[in-house]
């Protein structure tokens, strides 16, 4: 029998939250517990094991969020001529080695592979990974996803983002601006947010990450997270690039973790 709800997990630095998602209909997540933890693999699954004590929930369905910062993200460019999974493999860890200086044998990559275009690709530490499958199988859960925290508020909204709209996410003090162009994402940049951002601030970034990329500008971009107070009211200036909260009150006053958990939930 399938289950009326499945659990989202959001794990951040230092704390996890668990969640319970109605897997259809339009009831609320619900926050069940959350747990603080210090760094490490050990100290991460006991959090884990606190989190999952409330009640029994083998055969759960179960899905995990993780905090950007906890995870890699970056575009690949296919060799040209390609013609095996090796090559899109290879260019996929020279340009992780570039980008983030280390060698990617200690993470565990996925992608939307691709021998015609430039894709995304995305890494999690597979100690990590392992920590997160230990505790779904002890607890018998089923996974049905396990994703960086912009990919998954991606996965969630795209399909909703209107014509000639970026996407942005923002976090812990960053924005994560995805650049869609002809429905498909383009770019990803994370920029700090600054103290007091505005639509000012937002336009200005928005306009040089779209001459940097070669890109025109959107006339709107669709915000997911927690907004700054001067973001979260409508611009009255013309020169403004619009924007518009996805999910808009959903999670208002929730923990960091809490709000990872919330971006796995249905749109």
């Amino acid at each position: 029998m399938l289950k009326k709800h499945a659990l989202c997990i959001g794990v951040a630095p230092n704390a996890v939250s668990l969640l319970r998602i109605a897997r259809w209909g339009k009831a609320a997540p619900e926050v069940l517990a959350e747990h603080s933890f210090a760094a490490g693999p050990e100290a991460l699954a006991a959090a884990l094991r606190d989190l999952l004590t409330a009640q029994d929930f083998g055969g759960w369905p179960v899905s995990f969020v993780l905090a950007d910062e906890l995870t890699r993200l970056w575009q690949v460019t296919p060799p040209l001529q390609a013609a095996r999974m090796a090559d899109l493999e290879a260019a996929a860890a020279l340009r992780f080695h570039a980008l983030f200086g280390e060698s990617p044998a200690a993470w565990d990559v996925s992608a939307d592979w691709n021998a015609d275009q430039p894709f995304f690709a995305a890494a999690m530490p597979r100690a990590l990974k392992a920590t997160l499958e230990q505790i779904a199988a002890e607890r018998s859960l089923a996974i049905v996803a396990m994703q960086p925290h912009f990919i998954s508020v991606w996965n969630r909204w795209h399909r909703t983002l209107k014509a000639n709209a970026w996407l942005g996410v923002i976090h812990s003090g960053v924005l994560t601006l995805g650049a869609v162009d002809g429905r498909q994402l383009r770019f990803v940049r994370a920029l700090p947010v600054p103290h007091g951002a505005d639509h000012y601030w937002l336009t200005q970034m928005v306009q040089r990450e779209a001459l940097l990329h070669d890109l025109q500008p959107p006339q709107l971009v669709q915000l997911a997270g927690p907004l700054p107070a001067a973001l979260a009211k409508p611009s009255t200036h013309e020169g403004h690039i619009a924007t518009v909260q996805l999910g808009a009150g959903q999670g208002e006053g929730w923990s960091t973790a809490s709000l990872l958990a919330c971006a796995g939930g249905a749109a």
